[in-house]
């Protein structure tokens, strides 16, 4: 039986951020969030991080999807589907970010918005990041509930 291949793969990823000493005072000094964490994911596998808290896996999960500050320092590698995402334009990262590649926070349900409709929410996920019309993202949305 062959090995299924290498979807994700993450390289000694450590990403810093920066810290200021006094409210006007210019970034003075980085602070490590993440410190040479690598992994691999095949297709048909999914991944689950655990730890205590505060020890990096959700600023590990934020960084491979490229969701915290833009002036943080990153060095390290990540790659999907061969394409190297530290060095790919973010306007090319959000089209596959919620398609090829997403994450379920630690809290999901504090991930919908209360004033929306569950159906809303996920058809502005379906129009967002598959450029499916309404029609198509309200059939979508269903499906995905019916499943």
């Amino acid at each position: 039986m062959s090995e299924r291949p290498v979807l994700l793969k993450v390289d000694n990823v450590k990403k810093w951020f920066p810290v200021r000493k006094g409210v006007f005072a210019k970034v003075t000094q980085y602070v490590k969030a993440v410190d040479g964490v690598s992994l691999s994911i095949r297709e048909g596998e999914t991944l689950g991080i655990v730890g205590e808290s505060g020890c990096g896996k959700s600023m590990t999960a934020l960084s491979i999807m490229r969701l915290t500050q833009s002036n943080a320092k990153v060095s390290g590698s990540i790659v999907l589907g061969g394409q190297s995402l530290l060095d790919m334009p973010m306007k090319d990262f959000s089209k596959i970010r919620g398609n090829r590649v997403s994450m379920i926070f630690q809290e999901p349900m504090t991930s919908l918005n209360p004033v929306f409709t569950v159906g809303h929410q996920l058809m502005e996920v379906f129009r967002l990041h598959q450029g499916l019309d309404k029609k198509q993202a309200r059939e979508k949305s269903i499906e995905a509930l019916r499943m």
